[in-house]
């Protein structure tokens, strides 16, 4: 007796049918958003670590860094000046 049975049937194999369109080579790939530089009208140059690049922010964060640890009240008065700057930084963004 043989192993293979003449009732069993093969799944049928198509070949593939092109979809219509552009070659996936035509298609434009979506680009890498830019990376964000100086604000307007500022220089670049090389930032350090802990350091945005803007010079008012920097300020503000580093008088943050540097308001005592053991004196609240100076700990929240620098954070509101971060809280400030930042906040005229993106109010200038969203004139622009």
């Amino acid at each position: 007796m043989s192993e293979h049975s003449d009732h069993t049937t093969e799944p049928e194999t198509r070949a593939a049918t092109p979809l219509p369109g552009p070659p996936p080579s035509a298609v434009p790939r979506p680009q890498a958003s830019p990376q964000p530089g100086p604000p307007p009208g500022r220089p670049a140059g090389p930032v350090g670590e802990g350091e945005t690049g803007d010079p008012a922010i920097d300020a503000a964060l580093k008088d943050l860094a540097d308001a005592p640890a053991d004196d609240l009240d100076a700990q929240i008065a620098a954070g509101q000046r971060v809280h400030q700057t930042l906040q005229g930084r993106l109010s200038d963004l969203g004139g622009a």
